[in-house]
């Protein structure tokens, strides 16, 4: 098969978790063929950046720069057309749910169309101009989308928020429209290029999902989506009342909660990280029938050596390791290892963090000088906490922290599993964790844990260890005190931890999921063409390949007994005698 890859962030030409999760899936998925799409590419990191070496598989890569230019002159009929699918779209994102309409402004229609349709009908509407026309960057930002804009707010079946929205708040509304809607004056949406592909697998929601939407609009490719973190749900995280104005922020929401029900719509399968993403995803909309859980994958072999009994592992050390950020909560956990340390004075802690994005470093810094105040009697040699700052990644030379896949990152110097292998409990005490990867690499490592109750926390540990309510240093404390006094229990939850992560959690889990849901969408969709130069699958059934005739009025292959009459549906059939 030939997979339409659809990538953000500038996969192959950087790394980050992203791009590590794509490489893998690609590396292998050997017997398949890829054509990578990457949005957010300019020139300036293909010129200068670093560009991972692909495998044979991929044939080619396509790149799309973070913008656009300014687009083709519309002449007034274009105007038009473009002023008619926009305020058609800007209407179905700002009428309230359950308040259908025409056009903004206007009465009660006599068919009235649910706002679904109309944002998809007008969606589509745009994308056909912009492949007509070359593209709609100017048109988007044009007067002609703010007045659209206005009107659409100022309805009387407009949002609340919405009706509250100034010139400034249209203006930066429209700013942010345009950007969502650069995909639809792309150059792919042809049988020359995504319309070449078997199947678009979009590896994140957002624009790449929209690109793999068109591609099925206008080629009828089959859509594949991988969410594990959900792209709605990241959009609402990040979108507080620092942001913006409310009535900005209303429409955005509005606007992104349609796209990503168009998109589960469309696609013929979802997969989500884990049941907590699944669980977003149904309530966005999707058909919980249409969504697999694929785990993410963790490279096992880093963690062999871990995963076996080591001389140098202390049996009084906790460790935390992974990228250090304010949501990783260590304040919690230095609060309960006072705890700890007074129930059990030889115990110690090592936390080892790789800085996650510009905030990193100044939080570890901070939790240096907490655990100074909370043990001021200690030495600088002899202090029962330590934290260590590692370097960049061998893999991909990046700091930043844990990406949409869910994936970590092979530190430099002393990375996690040095860290692990020298522990003998691991605790986690995020408290906004998705997908916890240091609690998949703590298991692997053959490590008892202590976790706080977030994300996908439970279902990960499954019973191989102890999860505690998050925020709770009385019930982190405790929790640890029982296996530091336990050592047989923390040698069993280990290896039942270890065995359940090489069952569920390795990469070759990972792809061979893919590799079954890329078959069963093959066997569901139908060959949209006839291809003289390369196979297809599924394109005739299996029956075609056995020699002899197996219907028409000549086949002699009946069974002796059998009516003569079935022979020729034209006869009538004999009544029997009374």
């Amino acid at each position: 098969m030939r997979i339409g890859l659809l990538t953000e962030g500038g996969y192959p030409y950087v790394g980050g978790d992203a791009g590590l999760w794509c490489e893998r899936l690609v590396r292998g998925l050997e017997q398949h063929e890829f054509d990578v799409y990457a949005l957010g590419v300019g020139p300036r990191r293909q010129a200068g950046g670093h560009r991972l070496p692909l495998p044979p598989q991929v044939r080619r890569v396509r790149t799309a720069p973070p913008w656009t230019a300014e687009g083709p002159t519309y002449g007034r009929r274009a105007r038009r057309r473009f002023a008619e699918c926009y305020e058609e779209l800007a209407g179905a994102v700002c009428t309230r749910a359950g308040a259908t309409g025409g056009a903004p402004g206007a009465e009660a229609p006599q068919e009235p169309r649910s706002l679904a349709d109309r944002f998809g009908s007008a969606l589509y509407g745009l994308a056909e101009l912009a492949r007509e026309k070359g593209g709609l960057a100017g048109a988007l930002r044009s007067d002609i989308a703010v007045r659209a804009l206005e009107r659409a707010c100022r309805a009387p079946r407009a949002l609340c928020a919405a009706h509250e929205a100034r010139v400034p708040d249209l203006l930066t509304i429209a700013a942010h429209l345009e950007r969502a809607l650069r995909p639809l004056s792309l150059d792919w949406y042809h049988d020359d290029a995504l319309g070449a592909a078997d199947l678009c697998h979009a590896t994140t929601g957002g624009p790449p999902a929209l690109c793999g939407l068109l591609a099925r609009h206008f080629c009828g490719v089959p859509l594949l989506v991988t969410e594990y973190a959900v792209h709605l749900r990241t959009h609402y995280l990040t979108s507080g009342p620092h942001t913006a104005a409310p009535a900005v922020r209303a429409v955005l929401a509005a606007f992104h909660g349609r796209l990503t029900a168009e998109v589960y719509r469309a696609a013929e399968l979802l997969t989500a990280g884990d049941a907590h993403a699944r669980r977003w995803q149904e309530r966005c909309g999707a058909d919980g029938a249409r969504i697999r859980t694929v785990y993410p994958g963790t490279a096992a072999e880093r963690f062999a050596e871990a995963g076996e009994p080591a001389p140098r592992t202390d049996p009084g050390t906790l460790v935390w390791a992974g990228p250090a950020d304010p949501a990783k909560d260590l304040e919690t956990l230095l609060y309960a290892f006072t705890e700890v340390h007074r129930e059990e004075p030889r115990t110690r802690l090592r936390i080892v963090g790789t800085p996650a994005g510009p905030e990193g470093a100044a939080y570890l810094g901070h939790c240096r000088t907490l655990a100074e105040r909370l043990f001021p009697d200690a030495t600088e040699d002899d202090h029962p906490v330590s934290i260590e700052e590692t370097g960049p990644s061998k893999e991909t030379g990046e700091t930043d922290g844990t990406g949409a896949t869910g994936e970590r990152r092979e530190t430099g110097g002393t990375g996690e599993a040095d860290a692990y292998a020298a522990g003998s409990v691991v605790v986690l005490s995020g408290g906004a964790e998705g997908f916890p990867a240091g609690l998949v690499e703590a298991m692997l490592s053959g490590r008892a844990t202590v976790s706080a109750d977030v994300g996908a926390v439970a279902e990960v540990i499954g019973g191989t260890g102890l999860v505690v309510p998050p925020h709770d240093p009385g019930a982190l404390a405790e929790a640890c005190v029982a296996l530091l006094r336990d050592p047989e229990r923390r040698a069993r939850l280990g290896a039942a931890a270890r065995a359940r992560a090489l069952e569920l959690f390795t990469v070759e889990r990972n792809t061979t999921a893919f590799h079954g849901i890329y078959l069963e969408i093959a066997s569901r969709c139908p060959v949209r063409r006839v291809a003289q130069d390369e196979p297809r699958p599924f394109a005739a059934p299996a029956e075609s390949l056995v020699p002899g005739h197996w219907t028409g009025p000549e086949d002699r292959s009946m069974p002796r007994g059998v009516p003569a009459w079935t022979a020729d549906s034209t006869q009538p059939p004999v009544e029997e005698a009374r």
